[in-house]
């Protein structure tokens, strides 16, 4: 039946008209797909209600019940996000809908910051819409009787898909999926998704089997209008981070023009210490600017969500914490500090101002060396060509499946036969076999072949036809320790008269001395003591302090943006580039090119200078830090092959550095052979410490297996003691289990996480139809080389001692 004729879908065409809105022919092809018992995801850009899409086909259904009998409550429709600050947004919406059409059901978020009491009021009556992340819903999975939540459930709903895909609570969300669909047979499955490269791909992760599917794509196309802050002089020699703060002044024209502006930057310290810039730039700004990232406090993000919406705020410095896709109507204009280092992550930002049908989204680029400019040129390039970068599903994380089933055995229990098969149905671990499958139930029930000797793990036991946790201490702390992410150990910070104002690094932390300034949440605090794993903390009229520092602060270049940014180079060399990024940067390039060279997207540049540090080597493939991390490795090892010496490394997203005190024998002879990709993965795994790397991946691993107890909420083990406790598990296993699952996936994310091998063999299959520029330069670093030789400094040096270095340095190269 076309779903233009029934009931429900006029009396929903009625209410849009009345709100002064019509449906997208998307939005109504979902409705119909929905109808006709498909799944699928709907691809659409940011503003065209693609929450509408999936979740008024679910209203039009309940809409076109012609049965007079009183349906029962429970919960219809689960909508799994992957941010909990999405979940608040998108409630907000759907209530309003509900209320509009006088539909009497109720609409609850559910995740880690629900209160107890809200929790247990759910499960005793579920309300008909549940938003909840993938974690949540494992804890609600580990609840006894919890069958009896999803009776009534209709339809699940994926937000986000595309940011889920390509992790661990990707796969939890797909174990997930594949449980309430053996639940509740029909069950159907809608993701939603920004456009990625893989998204027929991301349709077979998430809708499985031989259920009818669909992708259902918008014909309407979103502009972004992308500008590049320009500098006003350019630096021929220029380095990472020093012009970005320069530059400050040049947003306050930006910000004061637009409504709401929201500024991005790529790691939480970066957005404390360009919080204090602005204020400093423009004391006009305070009481209207603030600062939203993952250590601030929770009810502090939420005043400032709010704020967002009602317009109060006019400038707000965040992080990923709001990248995805949450609907601030005032916010009309975005600035992104540096590089984004992917195509996919800028345009995910750009799409949160412009946010309605038909606007356009306003994105300014910053960047933060002279460099980065050619990024700006090459963004834009990209977004013409929606060259937007895949993501790669994770396949057999044994620590995530064994978490699950220990998951279920708290829960009601579960049948071994049919949780396989439901497994093998996932996209995860299709590819699963017997022997394997036997060796995780060995491990959950007798802790393998090394732990059996240890109660705690043997977590399940078989009773009453089933496998369950029985043990009451067991099940307590796994579901204290339910989820795929394992960070750093967070405390609180609080002020001495009380007060919470965010969360820091116990390793940073742990570096604090009595007097220490630091800024947090946009305050410059003085620390005071750590008492009960709580900073305590006084307010500080200091100038100057620190910023903390978090884990994962430097991204690397993705594939799609290193390809355009050697693009661009080339247009740069040939001299036809029309980017008024890549004019602006003509006397960089031309000093490049009096010293050097300036390689096309053909050529291999090795440069080769000599200074009083030593010899130094440098080779700029463009292809990202991860990779020339590991590419300067093997270099390195093959050059030793040929004769002993010894090197110190640096790198950034553009090329390495090799450095020694003895003349390094590389040339037209050998520099084939140092960049084949023959023997790959032999020669890796010598140029590197595996069992080291693969060591330090096994901590998360073994956290999410659950061989390592995180402790409990506010005494969290230390990071120390979480690293040491699971070096004993890898000996134990590389001695004594050498068939361990859990070790096999330690080197295996190595290899193919860490490493990037396979984007490190198509970069080397690259080079290989390469032309070798090799070019010496004397008594100068070039404007390639200079910020490598300058990130090689950074780790040794205070940020003071450091520029008055690259100022010496500067001051003692030749003039040319």
């Amino acid at each position: 039946m076309q779903i233009e004729r029934t009931k429900g879908y006029k009396e929903i065409l009625t209410w849009m008209e009345n709100s002064g809105n019509k449906p997208f022919d998307f939005q109504k092809e979902t409705w119909q797909k929905y109808n006709e018992g498909y799944s699928g995801i709907v691809n659409a850009p940011t503003g065209y209600g693609k929450t509408f899409s999936v979740f008024l086909a679910v209203v039009i259904q309940h809409l076109n019940k012609t049965s007079n009998k009183k349906e029962k409550h429970g919960l219809r429709l689960l909508w799994i996000t992957p941010l909990r600050s999405l979940a608040k947004d998108i409630a907000r919406a759907m209530q309003v809908v509900l209320a509009d059409l006088n539909i009497d059901w109720k609409v609850a978020v559910r995740n880690g910051d629900t209160p107890v009491s809200e929790r247990q009021r759910q499960q005793k009556q579920m309300p008909e819409i549940l938003l909840t992340t993938p974690e949540s819903l494992h804890l609600l999975l580990a609840q006894k009787n919890n069958s009896s939540y999803f009776e009534q459930l209709i339809c699940v709903a994926v937000d986000e898909w595309h940011e889920l895909i390509g992790s661990k609570r990707g796969v939890m969300t797909e174990l997930a999926v594949s449980r309430l669909k053996g639940m509740r047979t029909g069950l159907s499955v809608w993701g939603i998704s920004a456009t990625i490269g893989n998204i027929h791909e991301a349709l077979e992760v998430l809708i499985r089997g031989d259920m009818k599917k669909t992708l259902v794509f918008t014909k309407e196309k979103k502009k972004t209008n992308i500008i590049s802050i320009l500098p006003e002089e350019i630096e021929t020699l220029p380095w990472a981070g020093h012009l970005g703060l320069k530059m400050a002044n040049t947003l306050i024209p930006i910000i004061e023009r637009s409504n709401t502006t929201l500024i991005f930057t790529n790691t939480r310290g970066q957005s404390e210490v360009w919080y204090q810039t602005l204020l400093n730039v423009y004391p006009d700004l305070a009481g209207a600017i603030a600062l939203h990232h993952g250590s601030i406090d929770f009810e502090l993000r939420n005043w400032i969500e709010d704020a967002l919406h009602e317009g109060i705020l006019k400038v707000v410095i965040c992080t990923s914490s709001l990248d995805l896709g949450v609907d601030f109507k005032p916010v009309d204009t975005v600035i992104q500090i540096g590089s984004p280092k992917g195509v996919a992550r800028f345009l995910q930002r750009a799409g949160r101002s412009g946010h309605s049908p038909y606007e356009t989204s306003n994105i300014y680029f910053l960047p933060t060396h002279s460099l980065e400019l050619v990024e700006g040129a090459a963004l834009k390039a990209a977004e013409k060509r929606q060259l937007i970068e895949s993501r790669v599903p994770m396949l057999m994380t044994f620590d995530v499946l064994i978490q699950y089933l220990v998951t279920l055995a708290v829960g009601d229990g579960f049948d071994d036969k049919i949780i396989f098969e439901e497994i093998k149905k996932t996209f995860a671990f299709s590819e699963i076999n017997e022997d394997e499958w036997k060796w995780i139930m060995r491990f959950i029930t007798v802790g393998g072949e090394t732990l059996g000797a240890y109660e705690e793990f043997n977590k399940v036991v078989f009773e009453d036809g089933l496998w369950k946790v029985t043990n009451r201490k067991i099940a307590m702390n796994h579901r204290m320790n339910i989820g795929a992410i394992v960070g750093a150990v967070m405390i609180k910070v609080k002020f001495m008269g009380g007060g919470y104002i965010g969360m820091v690094e116990e390793y940073f932390a742990s570096r604090l001395n009595p007097g220490d300034n630091f800024t947090l949440g946009g305050n410059i605090l003085e620390y005071v003591m750590i008492k009960d794993m709580t900073v305590l903390v006084r307010k500080s009229k200091a100038k100057k302090a620190i910023s903390p520092s978090w884990n994962g602060g430097r991204l690397p270049l993705s594939a799609n943006l290193s390809a355009m940014l050697r693009e661009k180079l080339s247009e740069a060399a040939n001299g036809n580039s029309k980017d008024v990024e890549l004019i602006k940067l003509k006397p960089l390039f031309d000093k490049q090119q009096r010293l050097s060279h300036l390689p096309k997207e053909n050529e291999l540049l090795i440069e080769k200078i000599n200074t009083r540090e030593g010899h130094h080597i440098f080779i700029y493939p463009f292809e990202g830090r991860l990779v020339h991390e590991v590419l300067a490795s093997l270099v390195a090892y093959r050059l030793s092959r040929i004769s002993p010496i010894s090197f110190s490394i640096a790198m950034n997203d553009y090329g390495f550095e090799l450095l020694s005190d003895q003349q390094i024998n590389i040339d037209h002879e050998n520099v084939r052979e140092l960049l084949s990709g023959e023997n790959l993965i032999l020669d890796i795994q010598k140029s590197i410490n595996a069992s080291e790397m693969a060591r330090r991946k096994f901590r998360d691993i073994a956290v999410i297996a659950g061989l390592i107890f995180q402790g409990f909420k506010g005494k969290k083990q230390s990071n120390k003691n979480i690293q040491s406790s699971a070096g004993i598990f890898f000996n134990v296993f590389e001695q004594f289990d050498k068939d361990s699952l859990l070790l096999r996936q330690a080197y295996d994310e190595v290899f193919y996480q860490q490493l990037e091998e396979p984007r490190l063999a198509a970069a080397l299959e690259r080079i290989k139809h390469s032309a070798i520029v090799i070019k010496e330069v004397f008594n100068a670093f070039t404007p390639l080389s200079f910020p490598i030789k300058v990130d090689s400094l950074r780790d040794t040096m205070t940020s003071e001692s450091l520029e008055t270095r690259i100022q010496k340095m500067k001051a003692d190269m030749v003039r040319l």
